[in-house]
């Protein structure tokens, strides 16, 4: 995965997450990241487990891992066991190693609207946004709770908008909130539609 030897900067935006299961919603938010943020690569960091969720909900890591290519489906879209291969569980130490592979690549880590409703509750999340910019995506129903939370509220002054230029050419922290993406798919809610 160490993008270092590349004779220019690359653009990669990181999306973490179990992807229990993944869907189109992680498919869309990539490929708009892709697009507004003039990425090379979405790379979907398929994790082992979240320490905030109940281990019993996840299917099997490689079930997991197969689903996310198959949705995933572009070539720009890189699915990776890079968290399971390092026995990484916090996002704030993949970061950190994922940086240190790849000093000449620029990164973004991207976030839909639902988990920075709880960002302040992820291990070092200052330390997280210290590291990289931020592209959080809407979600229905958590703009304004997004925004209002505590570490929407926390961050807020390092909020750029679209027009301002270029998310990545900023020095962290530094964040965008694109307010025009509404995928209502829900890793949640696809699991509790399965009979």
């Amino acid at each position: 995965m160490p993008l270092a030897s590349s004779p220019s900067r690359r653009r990669i935006g990181l999306l973490g997450g179990s992807f229990n299961p993944a869907h189109g919603g992680h498919r869309e938010i990539s490929l708009k990241a892709l697009d507004r943020l003039n990425l090379d690569a979405v790379w979907w960091l398929v994790t082992p487990g979240n320490p905030l969720k109940d281990p019993d909900i996840y299917a099997a890591y490689e079930k997991r891992l197969h689903q996310a290519r198959a949705v995933a489906d572009h070539a720009d879209i890189v699915v990776s066991d890079f968290e399971h291969r390092r026995d990484l569980q916090y996002t704030v130490d993949t970061l950190e190693q994922i940086k240190d592979a790849n000093p000449n690549v620029g990164l973004v880590w991207l976030l839909g609207a639902d988990s920075l409703v709880n960002f302040h509750r992820w291990k070092d999340w200052r330390r997280i946004a210290e590291l990289a910019p931020i592209a959080v995506f809407n979600r229905p129903g958590y703009g304004e709770a997004a925004l209002a939370s505590e570490a929407g509220e926390t961050l807020a002054p390092f909020r750029v908008q679209p027009e301002d230029g270029d998310l990545l050419s900023r020095e962290p922290p530094a964040w965008i909130y694109f307010d025009d993406t509404d995928n209502p798919l829900s890793s949640t809610a696809l699991r509790n539609a399965k009979p």
